[in-house]
């Protein structure tokens, strides 16, 4: 637990964004169940042939394969992205506006995703709290319990030498 919330954070910390892999469109690229590490690109950086994460609405992201570049309509400076999952036969319906776009993935580790998943919703989360908690507790009661055996020792051992003392 304290490997997979490091990686995560951590991750997060070097600028990349971190998305489970919820359906089989990218296969066999990014299987489902894994996490994806996404670099914020520019839009003028992607290119024809590279995966990109983007925004379908405010909850749900993607991660497809350019297909074609098309400029704006009305401002050709403005991109568009027109993309397909590897696993698709066909192209997505409406292409990507480059402001949706969060970036392009730059590794991923395969299963992570399930974990993931499960302690972010509950009761995953609890599960999640709770071994923290026991691992915490397991980590320090060994340290109680010595410290606890240290007194009593000291209290058995300082009655003995004193008692010795007042004999010599």
């Amino acid at each position: 637990m304290v490997i997979l919330a490091a990686l995560l954070v951590g991750s997060r910390l070097f600028g990349f964004h971190v998305f489970s892999v919820l359906s089989g469109s990218m296969e066999p690229t990014y299987h489902v169940g894994s996490v994806i590490f996404v670099r914020p690109t520019p839009a003028e950086q992607i290119q024809v042939g590279q995966p990109i994460t983007f925004l379908i609405d405010d909850n749900v992201t993607a991660t497809h394969r350019v297909v074609e570049i098309l400029p704006g309509e009305a401002d050709p400076s403005e991109l568009f992205f027109r993309t397909k999952g590897d696993a698709n036969t066909a192209a997505d319906g409406t292409p990507v506006y480059w402001k949706n776009v969060v970036g392009v993935p730059v590794y991923s580790i395969p299963y992570l995703g399930y974990a993931v998943n499960y302690v972010q919703h509950p009761p995953g989360l609890y599960v999640a709290i709770a071994a923290i908690a026991v691992l915490l507790l397991a980590m320090f009661l060994p340290e109680i319990f010595r410290k606890d055996d240290e007194i009593e020792d000291q209290k058995k051992g300082g009655g003995a030498e004193s008692e010795d003392a007042a004999a010599k």
